[in-house]
């Protein structure tokens, strides 16, 4: 997926979130992230939307102006619809003015830009609409391709140079002396391998033996490893190898508290 897939993919996904939650119950709880009520899950969706349009539209090198312009979501949630499908809308608008080497600041360590940001915003759209789905009981459903582009966002943020060195419990509990794990879609194309090294976590794109494989269709794939469902509730995914590695890692994809 290039770019302009990645926003078009925010726009429906988005829509999608806003019809779930419209005229909700602000105060109802988000049982995928128990710190957060509806009203907090849409205030955060919408907003980071908006804050990464600010960054990318403003071709900004430093970040501190977005974080200042947060605006939060409205408090009546007959307005949710118009204001998250308002924010996507904006956000697609500020990519399709810029190119991918437009000099943009990311988090990433790597000046990654806006590729960075545009596959972080279907990531974000992708996890957080599954939080809608476990706050209002509806099913969650996700295109194998757009599930693979999530998986690949989680995989690469949490394994990237700032992330490490901005989350250091993350780090002391990742280092390690390259054990490995494979996580493999089965229904699009998608294979990782993930190996714990003492100063950094290394991301390859590869078939090879690991010393635990986790593989089945991506949606449920993405729903486990980012902890908004747990591995004994995804009957269809296929685990192979050193359970207690792979609970350790999940136990520590935190962005069900910190994100």
């Amino acid at each position: 997926m290039d770019t302009s897939a990645y926003l078009d993919a925010v726009v429906e996904r988005t829509r999608t979130f806003a019809d779930w939650v419209h005229g909700g119950d602000a105060t109802a709880p988000v049982p995928t992230c128990p710190k957060w009520t509806l009203a907090d899950l849409v205030d955060h969706v919408g907003a980071t939307q908006r804050m990464v349009a600010m960054l990318v539209g403003g071709r900004m090198t430093e970040p501190s102006e977005a974080f200042a312009g947060y605006v939060p979501g409205p408090t009546d949630s007959a307005e949710w619809r118009t204001w998250l499908t308002d924010g996507a809308a904006e956000a697609k608008r500020a990519f399709d003015s810029v190119a991918d080497d437009t000099p943009v600041w990311d988090p990433s360590g790597a000046d990654a830009g806006v590729p960075f940001w545009s596959r972080r915003l279907l990531g974000e759209a992708c996890v957080h609409s599954a939080d809608a789905a476990a706050a209002v009981g509806t099913r969650y459903d996700l295109a194998p391709e757009v599930a693979v582009a999530a998986i690949e966002d989680w995989l690469d943020t949490m394994t990237s140079r700032g992330y490490w060195e901005n989350r250091p419990a993350f780090a002391d509990a990742m280092r390690g002396d390259g054990q490995t794990l494979h996580f493999h879609t089965t229904d699009a194309p998608g294979e990782w391998v993930v190996r714990r090294e003492p100063d950094r976590v290394v991301l390859e794109h590869a078939h090879t033996k690991a010393d635990v494989a986790l593989r089945g269709a991506g949606a449920e794939l993405l729903l486990v490893i980012s902890r908004r469902r747990p591995l004994a509730a995804a009957s269809t995914l296929e685990l192979q190898g050193d359970r207690a590695l792979l609970d350790h890692w999940i136990e520590h994809m935190d962005w069900v508290t910190d994100d």
